[in-house]
């Protein structure tokens, strides 16, 4: 039963995020992103079109922007580890959901995310890349990961779920994010 207790108690120090809040402001931010200036809004669940092409279609959109709006449908929904669903989700079930709705398959946690497709470096990113991290004090282990859905002025903003915030958009630009940035990786 102790051993229980313990490794639960480890498991909640090292999962997504981190309940420390920036350093940078004390206020609480709103940040509002779309990937099109068609981006779904608010809770509506993703309309899924069926379609005999392959890969689907996405009219004017990029596979990237569909799904980032697939993720930012998410947004405000609440941390909840190991969680896939509206009622609480974790940074990798976030882009695991996000992804599958497009026909991706991804692996469930951050860590095996961090082995899939091709390191990029940070200067190279565009919208739909993965941004890794290591979120705990000495960890040595990747156990952050966020989407990006916008590079504008040299600024990266990604979308991720925090054990503080639930699903939201950062910017990669925020203390406490550059400073647990380890990589990026191109799935599409």
């Amino acid at each position: 039963m102790r051993k229980l207790s313990f490794l639960l108690l480890f498991i909640a120090i090292t999962s997504c995020g981190t309940g420390k809040k920036s350093k940078l402001t004390s206020k609480e931010r709103s940040i509002s992103v779309a990937a099109a200036d068609n981006a779904r809004k608010g809770n509506e669940t993703p309309v899924k079109k069926e379609t005999t092409e392959t890969p689907p279609s996405y009219g004017h959109l990029t596979k990237a922007d569909g799904i980032i709006n697939t993720a930012l449908t998410f947004s405000g929904v609440r941390y909840k580890f190991g969680g896939t669903t509206r009622n609480g989700m974790d940074c990798s079930g976030l882009l695991y959901v996000s992804f599958a709705e497009h026909d991706i398959k991804l692996p469930r946690t951050s860590i095996h995310m961090a082995e899939e497709g091709k390191k990029i470096r940070i200067k190279d990113v565009e919208k739909g890349d993965l941004l890794f991290f290591k979120t705990s004090k000495g960890s040595k282990r990747i156990n952050h990961v966020g989407m990006v859905v916008k590079v504008e002025n040299d600024e990266i903003k990604f979308i991720h779920s925090s054990t503080s915030r639930g699903v939201t958009v950062s910017s990669l630009r925020e203390g406490f994010w550059n400073h647990a940035f380890v990589k990026a990786t191109r799935i599409l």
